[in-house]
């Protein structure tokens, strides 16, 4: 993960298109590429005073950042953290043989649905236990994000940012533009930008998973989270009204979205809101990477998705988490509940973001002192938003909208008034791959 230059985050668009960690582990193994493994083949982690971690941050940043909050709990413990660090990207192609072999006892993953599947397959452990200590550093939302189907708790989140629209301040006041908190006035919006010279809604899917983040905002404005979590688990269809009421509403905003998207990257459209061309831009925080002026990234801001369904509000934010798991048989059970108790904690955040401040923390207990004023409001949206989303690519199967969603998207994107039998494929591939194990 990139550091931007005001301490936000930068996922890579190869992480976005190469996840297929539940899917795509036995046809890497039938290929040849050798499989993950826990620390040593003699099986350390087995003793009293040591505790095995699986880790995806091979990148430098977090990879140091780690690296100390695990130095911070040996000192506390008297317990030894031994972290087993691949690439990121081979990390989570191959989790799935991994955690069926001989895993770490601890390893480094994501919320939301990536962290459901293991724990239905029964190969990741509850972790209940930690939870009665670490429980009270969290928000509800941040809770409910932790959970399995089953109502047990198997994951303790770390870092999050949140997805929003982004605008320049001074552009807003020379134009006289106001926030927009419902739909009718982001269209008005959007309409009085277009008029004004401007592009309305700056926008590049050239890497497929921008338009995701789309998809799902104007997706649980309308339906709800409820309906967000059964649509990306495959229990809800694609051809049902809900659905189509969304690229309905879609294709309303699609006439002030930046022409030539398919050839451009969210670097490129981040570009027109730098330099004022573009009036919106709904993304990740890790927008402001973009803005490597001062005077520019202190003239940025964002607001929420406006509402949609005055029954749900702005009450659910896109922020897609991460943080610990555990094995299905963890070598030293003691040892893993302690250090799930210290990466539970504030002090254990802190610490992490004082050598990556590219994200913001999970827990609403953590110190904000730190934080630019674009990480505090992201901080307190988060903290104040009743669910949490974690973005389509993690809350469904990667090989599903990795094959079927990213052009599929693009195929809308591109030919509006062909969603009907868009929507009817997609349901079909759907059923298929989930039918799979």
């Amino acid at each position: 993960m990139d550091l931007s230059p005001s301490g936000l985050s930068l996922p890579s668009p190869s992480r976005r298109g190469l996840l297929r960690g539940v899917g795509g582990a036995a046809l890497l193994a039938g290929a040849g590429v050798p499989l993950l493994s826990a620390c040593g083949s003699s099986g350390s982690g087995s003793d009293s005073k040591t505790v095995s971690v699986g880790s995806n941050d091979s990148d430098a940043v977090p990879k140091k950042a780690y690296a100390a909050v695990y130095a911070a709990f040996s000192k506390q413990s008297g317990l030894t953290a031994k972290v087993n660090t691949k690439d990121h990207n081979t990390f989570q192609e191959q989790i799935n043989s991994y955690l069926q072999g001989t895993p770490d006892d601890v390893f480094k993953w994501f919320a939301g649905y990536r962290m459901q599947f293991f724990a239905a397959k029964g190969l990741a452990s509850p972790i209940d236990d930690a939870w009665q200590k670490i429980g009270a550093n969290f928000p509800d939302a941040m809770k409910k994000l932790s959970k399995g189907a089953d109502g047990k708790y198997y994951f303790v989140p770390m870092t999050s940012y949140p997805w929003a629209i982004f605008y320049r301040k001074s552009v807003f006041q020379q134009h006289g533009y106001t926030v927009p908190t419902t739909w009718d006035q982001l269209v008005a919006l959007c309409k009085q930008m277009k008029k004004d010279g401007l592009v309305p809604i700056a926008f590049g899917d050239k890497d497929a998973w921008p338009a995701m983040g789309t998809f799902d905002q104007i997706n649980f404005r309308l339906n709800g989270y409820d309906f967000h979590v059964e649509l990306m688990a495959g229990k809800a269809a694609w051809t049902d009204a809900k659905v189509k009421a969304v690229f309905d509403h879609w294709a309303e905003l699609l006439p002030y979205h930046q022409d030539g998207f398919m050839g451009r990257t969210w670097q490129d459209a981040a570009q027109t809101l730098v330099s004022k061309k573009a009036g919106m831009y709904l993304l990740g925080t890790f927008v402001a990477q973009q803005f490597t002026n001062k005077a520019d990234l202190d003239d940025l801001d964002f607001f929420a998705f406006p509402e949609i369904n005055s029954a749900y509000g702005q009450d659910t934010v896109e922020a897609p988490t991460d943080g610990f798991m555990v094995s299905k048989s963890p070598k030293n059970k003691d040892g893993v509940t302690k250090l799930l108790e210290y990466l539970g904690t504030p002090a254990a955040e802190e610490l992490y973001l004082k050598g990556d401040p590219s994200v913001v923390a999970a827990s609403n207990k953590a110190s904000t002192a730190s934080y630019s004023p674009l990480q505090k409001k992201a901080f307190d949206m988060i903290g104040s938003a009743k669910s949490l989303t974690q973005f389509m690519d993690r809350d469904s199967r990667p090989d599903f909208t990795s094959t079927v969603m990213q052009p599929g998207l693009q195929k809308f994107l591109q030919n509006p008034k062909g969603v009907d039998s868009l929507l009817s494929s997609i349901e079909r591939q759907k059923k298929t791959i989930f039918a799979s194990s």
